[in-house]
């Protein structure tokens, strides 16, 4: 095939110039994204019975629940956490799925099941798949007022701020953190109330029943059915307070004259988002997977610009994080290193080969480097953070068989042959090396791509690119590589042949390029280097057996020195964020834990290093990197933190000082400072399961293996499940007493 390549050059420039528009084409469509995404394999499920202990609540809900589940061959995990009014189930699926949809199907139809055999007045399961995914940009709605914060204004903003943004093409989802819950709520006076011989719970089923939402029944004819709907279904406060109250005695009222009606938010609040200190409602934006983060980004800033011209005094939008900003620092570096890579291997090459074969060597660099775009495209890889570490990884590998090729042609020439049989000979030589020493290479990094769950998915692309880039490193050297080179080396003898009798400066200049012997044209020869160099290779052949025992032993001493290492699979991130958590008492009410965070604001800002805080109070934040964990709501004694600094470098350094004088200052409370990291996500990087029918036995145990891992000078933060219990307090009921004083008050 190279001949063809060779003897025909508009075939040669065709190939080059279709394998560089492919490439080019492919690198401006492909998706660009901070990170892998990885298959949702965990999900949560939440059920709330009110007023249920957690013994009534693990037998009634949360066992009827996985009962259910553990028909299903695909959960690899159950385990649960029962508390006082809510049972939470968290299914994680084998590594083996690839798809989960269909599973979580499977999951949603047994829970639909599990409903029916649930108790009256607890909620539907709710199924929550835990989606391993950033959002794309993280904004706050802040109320920029030293008066209370009007949440109905805040609201309304909110939301309409959030249907602009799912209007625009390509934003997946728009959540909303801090947002508070409305309702009505119906003061009664309880003298009043009395007077009519009614009761709270009376007069609630009474409201109740005055918000009709079922059908009433059906009107059947010979002509047709109908359903028959009561048109009483509340609208208005106006309609809350003409409800009807008639009392057994026939004494009739509305319930605007023995109660107060209004609309407001629920209080106490269930959750918070604390922006720069000033309460706010967050906004966590997601863009669609196979899309350009840079390009959909441009019309999102588009429309923060707009909405921030329309907000009145007192509102204020803020971009807490905006993900485009590291995807584009990405690709700098992508293009820096490629640009780089690209300089130094010319240069290398010009002092050891020549310039000419110099051009031929780095061109080879970005035709590949193109070659692996129109691959990822071919195969749908996104550009993200992974499939940029495989291409960097592989710049170091595209060119030695290049190298190779040019240099074999070269030598094959100064030996006389004609350009065309030194390409020809060349090629038949080196075909069998270069396919053996690639064949190994995608060898070693094939380990890395066949990895089974989320650990091959994060890293998979590494190796998919390095093989790629291999593949085409190979194919290319053997064709277009080679013919390129037989054309440049070959032409340049011809044309310094016929520069010998031409004059003028643009000839000297040729003439010099061309000199032969010259370094720049020929490479630098260093007979003392290459004399023991030959030396070596003369002993080495002569005894091969002792050359192979002396090759095995750098890498023997490279596993001896490994044993000395820090062992850590995915290494941490530099970047200016860090995530922090703190935990407070259990029946810590969220007010106590908002003035706590206050307090412990002051403390994280008083580091140099960090420009500035946001709060997330009673649920977990929005997630501002992949595989933060989530999923916390509705717990008042639960805090959590967006950390911004001022640099990048020496992350680890920042979270220590923090976790440091926050554990220092609330000794009592849960803190946990951490950097982010790369991979799959996890809770703790050590988790223990305790296993027995015993509940106090568990608890003693786990309390001991709490002790056990604090007492590790490493360890920051333990936890378990059962030794947190929520305190309550608990009534006796004299049924009697009850049942005559009920009495009294009737008569």
């Amino acid at each position: 095939m190279v001949k063809y390549f060779y003897t025909n050059t508009r075939l040669l420039i065709l190939t080059v110039v279709l394998l560089l528009s492919w490439g080019l084409l492919s690198f401006q469509s492909l998706p660009r994204q901070e990170d892998p995404e990885l298959v949702s394999r965990v999900a949560t499920i939440q059920t709330a019975y009110p007023g249920a202990d957690a013994e009534r609540v693990e037998s009634l809900v949360t066992e009827v629940i996985e009962s259910e589940l553990t028909e299903l061959e695909e959960i690899a995990i159950l385990s649960s956490d029962s508390r006082v009014g809510s049972s939470t189930v968290q299914v994680e699926l084998s590594e083996t799925i690839i798809d989960a949809q269909p599973v979580w199907a499977k999951v949603q139809s047994e829970l639909d099941d599990a409903a029916a055999r649930l108790p009256v007045g607890t909620s539907e399961p709710d199924l929550d798949e835990a989606g391993i995914k950033a959002y794309s940009f993280i904004l706050g709605l802040v109320w920029d007022l030293p008066s209370e914060p009007n949440y109905a204004v805040l609201s309304r903003y909110a939301e309409e701020l959030a249907q602009r943004l799912r209007s625009l093409s390509g934003t997946e989802e728009v959540e909303q953190f801090g947002e508070p819950t409305e309702e009505i709520l119906v003061e009664v006076d309880g003298p009043r109330l009395a007077a009519l011989g009614f009761s709270a719970q009376d007069l609630a089923s009474r409201i109740q029943a005055s918000d009709a939402k079922v059908t009433a029944g059906q009107l059947r004819s010979p002509q047709q059915n109908l359903a028959i709907e009561v048109q009483s279904e509340l609208e208005t406060l106006e309609q809350i307070r003409q409800i009807p109250v008639q009392a057994a005695d026939g004494q009739f009222a509305r319930l605007g004259d023995i109660a107060q009606v209004s609309r407001g938010v629920r209080q106490p609040l269930s959750d918070l988002a604390i922006v720069s200190d000033q309460r706010a409602i967050a906004l966590g934006v997601l863009m669609e997977s196979n899309l350009r983060i840079d390009q959909w980004s441009v019309g999102v800033r588009e429309i923060l610009d707009e909405f921030k011209s329309q907000l009145p005094t007192g509102v204020r939008l803020d971009t807490l994080f905006d993900q485009s900003g590291y995807v584009e620092d990405r690709m700098s570096t992508l293009i820096s290193n490629l640009i780089v890579g690209m300089l130094l291997v010319m240069v290398v090459t010009m002092v050891t080969m020549g310039w000419r074969s110099a051009l031929v060597v780095g061109a080879a660099l970005p035709i590949t480097s193109l070659c692996v775009f129109g691959w990822m495209s071919v195969l749908g890889v996104p550009i993200h953070q992974m499939s940029v570490t495989g291409l960097i990884i592989a710049l170091g590998l595209l060119i030695d068989n290049a190298i190779i090729a040019v240099d074999e042609i070269q030598l094959e020439m100064s030996h006389g042959d004609t350009p065309l049989k030194a390409v020809m000979k060349t090629v038949d030589y080196l075909k069998v090396p270069l396919l053996a020493s690639t064949i190994t290479t995608i060898m070693a990094f094939a380990p890395i791509y066949l990895l089974p769950g989320a650990a091959g998915e994060f890293v998979g692309t590494i190796a998919l690119n390095v093989i790629m880039a291999l593949i085409s490193s190979l194919v290319l050297s053997l064709t277009v590589i080679a013919a390129l080179a037989g054309r440049v080396l070959g032409e340049s003898e011809k044309k310094a042949a016929a520069l010998a009798e031409k004059t003028g400066p643009v000839a000297s200049v040729q003439r010099f390029l061309m000199r032969p012997g010259a370094w720049w044209a020929e490479g630098i020869s260093l007979p003392r280097l290459a004399r023991p160099y030959r030396w070596s290779l003369t002993r080495t052949m002569a005894r091969p057996l002792l050359a192979i025992a002396l090759s095995f032993v750098i890498p023997l001493i490279g596993f001896i020195a490994a044993g000395t290492l820090d062992q850590q699979f995915f290494p941490a991130v530099s970047r200016d964020q860090v995530r922090l958590e703190m935990e407070f008492a259990p029946q810590s009410a969220i007010a106590r834990t908002r003035a706590q965070v206050d307090e412990a604001r002051e403390i994280i800002l008083s580091n140099p290093n960090v420009e500035d805080v946001h709060w997330f109070v009673g649920e977990s934040g929005p997630k501002f990197y992949y595989n933060i964990t989530g999923g916390r709501r509705n717990q008042s004694q639960f805090a959590q933190a967006l950390v911004q600094l001022n640099t990048d470098e020496n992350a680890a350094v920042i979270v220590r000082s923090l976790q440091s004088d926050l554990s220092k200052r609330f000794p009592a409370a849960r803190v946990l400072a951490r950097q982010l990291e790369q991979g799959p996500p996890f809770d703790a990087p050590i988790e223990l399961r305790i296993y027995g029918p015993n509940l106090d036995e568990l608890r003693r145990l786990g309390l001991e293996a709490r002790q056990i891992l604090s007492s590790i000078p490493e360890v920051t933060v333990t936890r378990d499940d059962l030794s947190e219990s929520l305190p309550k307090l608990g009534l006796t009921v004299d049924e009697e007493q009850a049942r005559q004083r009920d009495r009294k008050s009737v008569v």
